[in-house]
């Protein structure tokens, strides 16, 4: 089942927050729609959208101008990894972020069928979904891979699961890049990802994690890497 939102506001500034990292609806200085609009979006009423734009400005992602509108004030920081920004510079190699997403991202689908609200399991989907079209028409699908897994990495409502996922981002981009020569990983990812959104709609965190770790173990033996 779902874990259930703290209260409604809460989950509101959740959306708005998925909005901006996820979703790059806005970037750093835009401004969000006015407050019918947003409220008629999200279905709730102007009342608890204002607080939960409050929770965002408290945490200085939005700022709100007196007689200009709600903006985006600085994000950046949600991409922040408890001290471990000197790490993701670091000049890792492809096996080292791999065997990374090996021993984090299976446990994170477990969490996120499990915790995910109907919200994020949509937004899930919807990436997921976006990827496979990208895919089958042969165009870029790094930005919308990357959506699909931090989407996953959100739906744990883990916090630092979410700091982490810059860092496996280095990973996700350098298969992305190295697949592009392989048709049979591509082909296995369409494949992979498929059976993990299956696994993820119906709430099977056993099948999600299974399906996940198959899927980096498949992806590692593509480009030939030992796991050993």
């Amino acid at each position: 089942m779902p874990r259930k939102e703290k209260n409604l506001s809460q989950s509101v500034a959740d959306d708005i927050l998925a909005m901006i990292t996820i979703d790059k609806r806005f970037v750093i200085g835009d401004k969000l729609p006015n407050e019918n609009e947003l409220a008629k979006e999200l279905q709730v009423s102007r009342t608890t959208l204002r607080e939960g734009i409050r929770i965002l400005v408290t945490h200085n992602i939005l700022d709100i101008k007196r007689g200009k509108g709600t903006y985006v004030a600085n994000h950046d920081k949600l991409d922040g990894n408890f001290g471990l920004e000197e790490f993701s510079t670091f000049k890792t190699n492809i096996k080292d972020l791999y065997e990374m997403r090996l021993i984090f991202e299976p446990q994170t689908a477990f969490y996120a069928a499990k915790r995910a609200t109907d919200k994020e399991l949509a937004r899930i989907l919807y990436y997921g979904k976006l990827e496979e079209e990208k895919i089958l028409n042969n165009v870029d699908r790094t930005e919308a891979e990357q959506a699909f897994h931090k989407s996953i990495a959100k739906a744990t409502h883990n916090e630092f699961m979410n700091k982490l996922m810059p860092i496996l981002y280095k990973a996700i981009d350098k298969g992305v890049t190295l697949s592009l020569e392989n048709k049979s990983i591509i082909r296995d990812t369409l494949n992979d990802h498929h059976i993990i959104m299956g696994f993820l709609e119906a709430r099977d965190a056993e099948g999600a994690k299974t399906a996940m770790k198959l899927h980096i173990l498949r992806a590692m033996r593509g480009l030939g890497i030992n796991n050993v």
